[in-house]
Parts: structure tokens; C-alpha cells; sequence
């Protein structure tokens, strides 16, 4: 018996070493595909404030746990076993996926500068009137949820791409920390911005001479800071498009506009010095933000001029 007792013991042992093993290796792997998909995260939160904004406060918070809610069931539910499955039995479609989605995402930047510029309106915007405030806020929940989707599956694809030469159970392991880690920042975030003047009202009303200023300096800035991050979404979704883009054509064998637009890069980081790294990064991402400018222009004009598919797209159909 003590032997048996030993043995167990020790078998024990083995694998609880195994499995702090394993998640060692999923806490590295999963922060390192996770700095891979900043991009896509920074789209997320600059897009979602759009969802609630004009709409009643009181509803801003239950709309954005409504979209939480719908963003984890896209990635634990839907996502990550497809993901699984689609490494397992397919995994040279993971590249197909991520082009697809990047195309998705320069569409919509795309549309979203056409109408800046004067362009045609897609769907109902807070311009129209509202006939019916419960139907336009499910019809904005769907929306969001439904970019969600597109956004959450090109997390999920550059995740799986970066540690697809994992086992099974640290790619499960890191989609499912990736996902939720992700879902839980973006939408955070996006609570707190959306009731900045709500705090800053609170503050505002303070005895503090000091309160008092910093909460009407929140009042003020919050149309400005939901502006910014309008303008920050669209360029994140033609940068992070256009990089999928040119990443996905490398990959393909097409090797021409990447290494242009590299050795533009290269070329700005051997000139400026210091502020190389910075400012080829940043040639890189304009570069990859017009690829994706040019193709979302082109999948506009086909999908509204040329198929008449002027509703019920994306995001731009839901929310302006």
C-alpha cells in the first residue's frame, strides 16, 4: 500500500508539473500573440463608443454589457472551437481568413471616409428620426455585435497564427485567455468613456475647488475624446485591413507590395535617427492604411454602385 500510495503520489506530481507547464507556456504564448493583435483591440475600442453615442444615458451602460455579452459568446462559443478545428483539419485557410477579414475591415474604413467626405449615408443614423428607440437600440446591439464578430475572428485568426506550432491544449489555452482578456479590456474601456461626463458631472458638483475643475474639464473634452476616437477607429480599420492585406499577399507568394512598402520603412528608419523606430512603424501603418483605403474604395463602389447592396452592411449599416 505505501508503495502504491507513493507511486500515486509521485504520479501526481508529474502531472501537476505538467500542467503548470502548460500554463507557463499558454501565459508567454498568449502575451505574446495578444501584442500581435493590438491593432485590431484599438479598432475595437474606438469603434464600439459609436454604438451608444446620441442614445439615453441610462441605456449607454445595459447596451454595452448587452454587446460584452455577445462579444465573448462570438469568441468562446463560436470562435474558438472553429478555430480549433479549422488548425486541425485545415490550416492553410487560417491566411484566407485573416485576408478576408482584412478586406472586411478596409470596407468599412473606407466607407466611413466616403461619408466624412460627403458621401452617400448606409442605414439608419441618429440623423433620422427614431420611431421606435427599442427596435433602433436592438438594431444597434446587432450591429455592434456583428462587427464584433469580424473584429473578434481577426483576433482569434493572429492568435492562431502565432502559436500554431503549439500543442492542443496551449492553443486552446491561449485563444480562450486572448479572447476573454481582450473582450474584458476593450469593453472596460469603452464603459469608461462612455460615462466620462457622467463622472466628470459628479465631480463638478464637489466641494474640491480642484474636483469642480477636473470634472467640468471632463465634460468638456468628452465630445472631443469620442471624435478622436471616431477618427482613430477608421484609421485603425484601414491600417490594421491594409497590413492583413499586404501580410496575406507575402504569404501567397506575392511579394512585391510588402517589401515596397518594407523597404520604404527601412528606408525612413536609416534617416531619422532616433525616432527610427517610431517613425518607420508609423511609415509602415500609412503605407498599410492607404493599401487598405484603395481596396475598401473598390469593394464600395462594387458592393453599393455595382450590386446595389446599399443596406444591411456591417457596421456602416448600423451606426454613424
Amino acid at each position: 500500500m505505501p508503495g502504491g500510495l507513493v507511486a500515486l503520489l509521485d504520479d501526481v506530481s508529474v502531472i501537476a508539473r505538467a500542467a503548470t507547464a502548460s500554463v507557463d507556456d499558454i501565459t508567454v504564448a498568449a502575451s505574446k500573440a495578444g501584442t500581435k493583435t493590438a491593432g485590431v483591440i484599438i479598432d475595437d475600442a474606438a469603434v464600439t463608443p459609436s454604438y451608444v453615442t446620441g442614445l439615453s444615458p441610462a441605456r449607454e451602460l445595459p447596451i454595452i454589457w448587452k454587446i460584452t455579452k455577445g462579444s465573448l459568446k462570438n469568441k468562446l462559443l463560436f470562435l474558438l472551437p472553429g478555430a480549433l478545428i479549422l488548425s486541425w483539419l485545415l490550416p492553410s485557410a487560417i491566411i484566407f481568413i485573416l485576408m478576408l477579414g482584412g478586406a472586411y475591415l478596409s470596407y468599412e474604413g473606407a466607407e466611413k471616409v466616403m461619408e466624412k467626405l460627403g458621401g452617400e449615408k448606409h442605414g439608419k443614423t441618429l440623423e433620422d428620426e427614431i420611431v421606435d428607440p427599442v427596435a433602433f437600440e436592438n438594431q444597434r446591439v446587432a450591429g455592434a455585435i456583428r462587427t464584433d464578430l469580424i473584429l473578434s475572428a481577426e483576433i482569434m485568426a493572429i492568435t492562431l497564427n502565432e502559436v500554431a506550432s503549439e500543442d492542443f491544449i496551449v492553443r486552446a489555452g491561449v485563444l480562450a485567455v486572448v479572447g476573454i482578456a481582450v473582450t474584458l479590456f476593450v469593453y472596460g474601456a469603452v464603459a469608461i468613456i462612455v460615462k466620462l461626463d457622467d463622472i466628470g458631472l459628479h465631480l463638478s458638483e464637489r466641494k474640491s475647488q480642484a474636483a469642480e475643475q477636473f470634472g467640468r474639464f471632463l465634460v468638456r473634452s468628452v465630445p472631443y475624446i469620442l471624435t478622436a476616437l471616431s477618427f482613430i477607429g477608421t484609421i485603425a480599420m484601414l491600417w490594421v485591413g491594409g497590413g492583413i492585406i499586404l501580410h496575406g499577399l507575402h504569404e501567397l507568394g506575392l511579394h512585391g507590395p510588402s517589401d515596397w512598402a518594407h523597404g520604404v520603412q527601412h528606408a525612413v528608419e536609416t534617416v531619422t535617427g532616433g525616432l527610427s523606430g517610431l517613425l518607420g512603424w508609423a511609415t509602415y501603418a500609412a503605407i498599410s492604411a492607404l493599401v487598405g483605403l484603395g481596396l475598401g474604395f473598390v469593394i464600395v463602389i462594387l458592393l453599393h454602385k455595382v450590386f446595389k447592396m446599399g443596406h444591411g452592411m456591417g457596421e456602416g449599416a448600423e451606426a454613424h
